[in-house]
């Protein structure tokens, strides 16, 4: 039997984790929310592993709020760098397999044919640098270890795009999407399906991988994919923005090769 922590497990990804593992009856799998693990809290997190044993750990706990971390950076870092370290030293320390899930962000949108795992980051926000910092703790500290670079994660589970143009084209409302970013929306199932397919077989590459669905598209692309897919794209008007702004920087294109 294969043992797996999942920590931020109520997130999008880890909810989409805990609703495909039922079809993997060999893997064991243990969730934790922040509130049960902390990974900010090195102390916590000690005293967990040291209680518990596990095979792998697949880290969904992130900060993801991309223009709040722009205003305070400190609050991203604390959880998507040094959280990410502690976590990492107590894989090390238990000898787990830390699977860690990182982002397009870590780029900074110059390369329009898209990004090879082996490229260089440079990220253009705190939330990307944050994102970053995290992975390079992960690749100091552990030697077996997979970090999974991945986009515009969507889903019917959570806060995302998906739900959101869902959920306003439901209420008639017009509207306003950008085009100015150019990237790949990727079902957090998929995600999640890849992730325990690897587990399972065992056939686990380590370091650094990208993951998405593969097919390129503007956030305005999207919305229209979203109404079509839901039948609502005759009762629904979808402009164009493009003078769409936000706080903080956004890669405008963040294509990620798998």
């Amino acid at each position: 039997m294969i043992r797996v922590l999942v920590t931020g497990a109520d997130g999008q990804l880890g909810t989409c984790i805990q609703h495909q593992a039922s079809a993997y009856p060999d893997v064991k799998m243990y969730y934790t929310n922040r509130t049960e693990l902390d990974i900010s809290n090195s102390e916590s997190l000690s005293t967990y592993f040291s209680r518990h044993s596990f095979d792998y750990c697949i880290n969904c706990a992130a900060y993801t709020r991309v223009d709040d971390a722009e205003k305070d950076p400190e609050k991203a870092f604390s959880v998507n760098a040094e959280g990410v370290k502690n976590l990492a030293q107590a894989c090390k320390l238990k000898g787990v397999i830390l699977i860690h899930i990182s982002t397009d962000y870590v780029f900074d949108g110059k390369k329009k044919e898209g990004y090879l795992p082996s490229d260089t980051p440079n990220p253009i926000n705190e939330y990307g640098r944050s994102k970053l910092k995290g992975e390079q703790y992960i690749q100091v500290i552990l030697k077996d270890y997979l970090i999974i670079r991945t986009s515009w994660l969507y889903s019917e589970y959570g806060t995302n795009f998906y739900r959101t143009i869902l959920e306003k084209a439901r209420q008639g409302h017009d509207l306003r999407v950008t085009d100015a970013q150019i990237g790949c929306p990727t079902n957090a199932n998929n995600l999640a399906v890849f992730i325990l397919d690897l587990i399972n077989s065992s056939e686990i590459r380590y370091g650094v991988i990208h993951f998405t669905d593969k097919k390129a598209m503007t956030w305005y692309e999207f919305a229209k994919m979203i109404l079509k897919e839901n039948e609502l794209d005759s009762k629904v008007k979808v402009v164009r923005d493009k003078n769409y702004s936000t706080f903080a920087r956004r890669p405008k294109y963040s294509i990620l090769i798998s």
